[in-house]
């Protein structure tokens, strides 16, 4: 649908950036990088350790984005090698307990959703054989 209205575009883009910003602060690695981040400043090898499963370039892209959105502070220090050190911002902090309650839920849900899974894929299985 093309916006008619000057209000219809705003709307259309204030519903698009909501989006986008839902889909940047809830995604797996951004979780991870900001829970380690709002404990205090991070340095890029630490949280390549303790993100689990992250790729550099993943872990570098990330980072960029974070910071882009205004949710890290990357801070160099002039030393040889150069120390750098990403800590997350009053806004990432005030997002911080939001992360806790769906990292949670997570938690306490994950082998229901497990569950749920080993019986839809069993089903399907089972359709798929009949049909």
């Amino acid at each position: 649908m093309i916006p008619r209205t000057t209000a219809e575009a705003s709307a259309a883009r204030d519903a698009c950036s909501v989006l986008e910003v839902l889909g940047r602060v809830s995604g797996k690695w951004s979780i991870g990088i900001l829970l380690v981040t709002t404990q205090g400043p991070a340095r890029f090898t630490e949280l390549e350790r303790l993100v689990k499963g992250i790729s550099r370039r993943m872990l570098t892209l990330t980072l960029r984005n974070l910071e882009r959105d205004g949710l890290l502070t990357r801070t160099v220090y002039p030393t040889v090698p150069p120390k750098v050190e990403y800590t997350a911002t009053p806004m990432a902090r005030e997002l911080y307990d939001t992360l806790l309650t769906l990292a949670g839920w997570a938690e306490r849900h994950l082998h229901e959703i497990d569950e749920s899974r080993v019986r839809y894929d069993r089903r399907a299985l089972a359709e798929a054989e009949t049909a």
